[in-house]
C-alpha cells in the first residue's frame, strides 16, 4: 500500500466467501432514494440539479428552478419507486435502499413502505449532493440527521452508509459516528474487505458498471436490452467463477431511471433470469456484512 491506496487487494487469492447454501454468487440489489434531496433553490441551493437526469449535458440554472429536471426526479418518487417495489414484492426478493435523509423527510411513505416489506435502509447522505466542498461540521450534522430520520421512519438505525460523492472527511466521520458496520463508498473489489484504521469498518464495494445510471450517459445503455445483457453477462461470469471462488454482484437502481416502464421490463427479465438459477444468494447488504464479520472477523 502506498499513498493510502491498496492496489493489491487479495492479490489474486481471494478468500472463499462460503455464502449461505454454498451459493456461487451473492446478488445484491440497491435502490437509490434521492428524489427531493437533489440540488434546487427550494432546498436553499444556489442552482438547479445537473446530474443524473434525462437531459444529459444540460447546465445547472443559477439562482432559479429547472422545472423539467425537478419533474424527472419527481417521477421517481411518485411512480418509479412504487413500480420497482412491486416487482420485488411480487417475487419475494429483498433489496437494500441507499436513502437520502431529505428524500425520506419529504416523502416518509417511501421509508415506511421499505421497512414494512423487510428491506434494508442504509444511509445515503442527507442531501443528494457532492460533499467534496461541504464543511466537515455540516457533513457531520447531515450524517446524524439521516440516522435519526431512518430510525424514526423505519424503526431501526441504518447499519450501512454510502454517500456516493464523498469528501476527504466522509470515511472518518462514518467511523466516528460509531454505529455503522459497513461502508459502500468503494468500487474496487468483488468481495468485502476490512478497512484499516482505529475502528472496525467493513467495505462492501458498490458498482457503477452494473448500474442503471448508464442509461443517462451518452456512451451508456440505449435500451432495456443493453441493461439486461450487461447484468446477465456479469452474473454468468461471476456464477461460473463461483465454482471455486464465490463473489458478490452489486446492481444499482434508481426509481427515476429503472422506474420507467421500458427499463423496468429489463429489470423484470433479469430478476426472473436469476431466480431460475441455482446456487444464488439474493440478499441485503447488511446480510453480507454480518456474514463476512462472522466468517472473517476483523484482523
Amino acid at each position: 500500500m502506498m499513498d493510502g491506496r491498496d492496489l493489491c487487494g487479495y492479490g489474486g487469492k481471494p478468500p472463499h466467501a462460503h455464502w449461505p447454501g454454498e451459493a456461487r454468487v451473492a446478488v445484491q440489489f440497491v435502490l437509490n432514494i434521492e428524489e427531493g434531496a437533489e440540488s434546487t433553490v427550494i432546498n436553499g441551493d444556489a442552482r438547479s440539479e445537473n446530474y443524473l437526469h434525462e437531459l444529459y449535458g444540460r447546465p445547472a440554472r443559477e439562482g432559479e428552478r429547472d422545472f423539467s429536471v425537478e419533474g424527472m426526479y419527481e417521477y421517481g418518487s411518485r411512480t418509479g419507486f412504487w413500480r420497482i417495489l412491486e416487482l420485488f414484492s411480487d417475487r419475494n426478493l429483498p433489496l437494500t435502499a441507499f436513502a437520502s435523509g431529505k428524500a425520506l423527510e419529504l416523502n416518509p411513505a417511501i421509508g415506511q413502505a421499505l421497512a414494512a416489506k423487510g428491506h434494508e435502509i442504509a444511509g445515503h447522505g442527507y442531501r443528494w449532493l457532492d460533499y467534496r466542498d461541504i464543511p466537515e461540521e455540516e457533513e457531520h450534522r447531515h450524517i446524524e440527521a439521516t440516522v435519526d430520520i431512518i430510525r424514526q421512519l423505519c424503526g431501526r438505525r441504518p447499519a450501512g452508509w454510502y454517500t456516493g460523492r464523498i469528501s476527504r472527511n466522509t470515511l472518518r466521520l462514518i467511523r466516528e459516528e460509531g454505529g455503522f458496520i459497513y461502508s459502500s463508498d468503494a468500487y474496487n473489489d468483488d468481495l468485502p474487505y476490512w478497512l484499516s484504521g482505529y475502528r472496525p469498518l467493513l467495505a462492501i464495494p458498490y458498482s457503477l458498471v452494473n448500474n442503471d445510471l448508464r442509461f443517462l450517459l451518452p456512451n451508456g445503455f440505449a435500451c432495456g436490452d443493453d441493461f439486461f445483457h450487461q447484468l446477465r453477462d456479469a452474473f454468468d461470469q461471476l456464477w461460473n467463477e463461483g465454482i471455486g471462488r464465490p463473489k458478490m454482484m452489486s446492481i444499482g437502481l434508481h426509481p427515476r431511471i429503472t422506474g420507467h416502464p421500458a427499463r423496468a421490463m429489463a429489470l423484470i427479465r433479469f430478476l426472473d433470469y436469476v431466480k431460475e438459477r441455482d446456487a444464488v444468494w439474493i440478499c441485503r447488504r447488511e446480510e453480507i456484512a454480518r456474514h463476512w464479520q462472522t466468517l472473517y472477523p476483523q484482523p
